[in-house]
């Protein structure tokens, strides 16, 4: 089955009706969604207007591309460690060979 999305006046309309007076029970049938779900919204949006509600998201958005960002970075950082090690490695014995070959 499908997750329902509902964008952030959808949530806060659901809360607002409430607030006003309606039950939860019959807000949450009407909506299409369990008590729990209405809990949970209330946890984390209660009290805020749609506009707050589109800034958390959006600070969650570009949170989760900088955490890509930095996994990206991190991989390749270590890649390139593991290559100058292996450079650093073999580079004194390619110049020792280099200096045997002078030397005849």
């Amino acid at each position: 089955m499908r997750k329902a999305r509902f964008t952030e006046h959808q949530i806060i309309a659901v809360l607002k009706s409430v607030e006003a007076g309606r039950t939860v029970k019959d807000v949450c049938r009407e909506a299409g969604i369990s008590e729990a779900s209405y809990y949970n919204w209330k946890a984390k949006y209660g009290g805020m207007e749609a506009a707050d509600i589109k800034k958390i998201k959006d600070l969650e958005d570009e949170n989760r591309r900088l955490k890509q960002m930095f996994a990206d970075l991190s991989l390749e950082n270590r890649a390139l460690k593991d290559v100058i090690e292996k450079n650093v490695w073999f580079a004194p014995v390619l110049q020792a060979h280099d200096d045997k070959s002078c030397l005849r």
